[in-house]
């Protein structure tokens, strides 16, 4: 983990409020420190001077996480998101190395029941929530152009950028698209684990593909320059969505079923369509899903077989990172939410030693520190690491993005 960053000056959200009185009071759980550091690198004095640099000098993009506090009491969890406040984790995005972080906007009141419930006012409520806070402060900015995250960079900020994991709010309305995208929404998912207007999520018993609104949906969000994602969507759903799609399309969030036999995971086919077509998978780290029979037991180690694997398969050129993290409990958050998460489904038929967390990727603070310490281990070169880390990733988005 990093020393904070010299342009974060300490702000807590909606500090400029009175807790208690203007908004409910959560005791939250803590940005640094939660659990023990991360021991499995042993790095010498040289390789860590480098770590450092590749992390503080280049561009570095989580296609995926979700960086606000979560209750310290994760059965709050509910009530916490009906208040359509989540708190962003500027000490912990102060000390992460990353430039720029597609941040999920699934978590707000919409992920209240289930996936029925993720309503289009609860979207705009917590898009505009979040963002009043951010407008309160100078280190996180709001991103939505190749510029912004150039200005992070050159400025010493943090880009936060706003992505649905679902379009399951736009229900079977084209035109909620340009709302989002004016609202700053600039990455979309197709589906998330149950079927919607668009297609089938990976859930689902048959996947019946992109519908022919999902394919005039495509369309509109390639017009519009809003990047699609298809980590959740099912295997045919996701094909042809990327036959589909007249620009590269991105897996946020996913690994290879290759390594980890999961319907949480990408199969070969899928992995191959979308390098073909020029996108780029984000390798994610949620508790329990991208394991390996190498490393069952959920950890940096596990992650990083899916890595070596898909940089195989895919070429390293489509390859980065989606870690999925978040500041709190984030296994018995799963727990709480299993069914409206479709963890059972993800996972039947696999069996895995359960972990209280994800060792050396639990958190945003500690993520890319980890990633970037663990290429440097392993002999890659500064240009291979640039390119995992956010050139590849930025390479998509200048094409994608209008």
């Amino acid at each position: 983990m990093l020393e904070p960053a010299k342009r974060y000056d300490g702000y807590k959200s909606y500090e400029y409020l009175t807790e208690g009185e203007d908004f409910r009071a959560f005791d939250l759980a803590a940005e640094i420190g939660r659990v023990p550091a991360y021991a499995g690198l042993d790095l010498s004095d040289t390789q860590k001077e480098r770590a450092t640099r590749l992390l503080t000098e280049n561009i570095v993009v989580s296609l995926h996480e979700h960086p606000t506090l979560f209750p310290e009491d994760i059965m709050e969890t509910v009530d916490y998101n009906r208040t359509a406040r989540h708190r962003t984790g500027y000490e912990g995005l102060a000390r992460s190395g990353m430039t720029a972080v597609f941040d999920n906007f699934m978590d707000g009141t919409a992920c209240v029941t289930s996936q029925a419930g993720w309503k289009w006012t609860d979207i705009i409520a917590d898009l505009g929530m979040r963002f009043s806070d951010i407008a309160h402060q100078d280190f996180v900015i709001k991103g939505g152009s190749i510029a912004d995250i150039q200005l992070a960079h050159e400025t010493g900020r943090v880009a936060l950028i706003p992505g649905l994991e679902a379009s399951t709010p736009i229900e079977n309305e084209l035109d909620r698209i340009d709302i989002l995208y004016g609202f700053g929404v600039r990455q979309m998912g197709i589906a998330y684990s149950e079927a919607n207007t668009l297609g089938s999520g990976l859930k689902e018993k048959g996947d019946g593909g992109l519908t022919d609104f999902g394919e005039r949906a495509v369309r509109r969000m390639n017009k519009l320059g809003i990047a699609i994602d298809v980590s959740h969507s099912g295997d045919r759903t996701s094909l042809e969505t990327i036959q589909h799609s007249t620009k590269p399309i991105l897996i946020t969030h996913a690994g290879a079923r290759g390594v980890w036999d999961t319907n949480r995971m990408k199969p070969d086919e899928v992995l191959t369509a979308c390098a073909e077509r020029g996108g780029v998978l984000g390798l994610e780290a949620a508790p329990h899903t991208t394991l390996s029979h190498d490393h069952p037991k959920h950890s940096l180690e596990s992650v990083m077989d899916h890595f070596v694997y898909c940089v195989d398969l895919m070429g390293l050129e489509h390859v980065s990172f989606g870690p999925d993290t978040l500041f709190g409990d984030h296994v018995n958050l799963h727990k709480a939410f299993a069914e409206q998460l479709s963890l059972g489904a993800a996972h039947a038929g696999v069996s895995y030693e359960e972990v209280p967390y994800v060792d050396g990727l639990e958190n945003p603070a500690e993520c890319f520190s980890n990633i970037v310490g663990w290429l440097v281990s392993h002999d890659y070169s500064d240009d291979e690491i640039r390119a995992v880390v956010g050139g590849n990733t930025m390479r998509v988005l200048e094409e994608v993005w209008i």
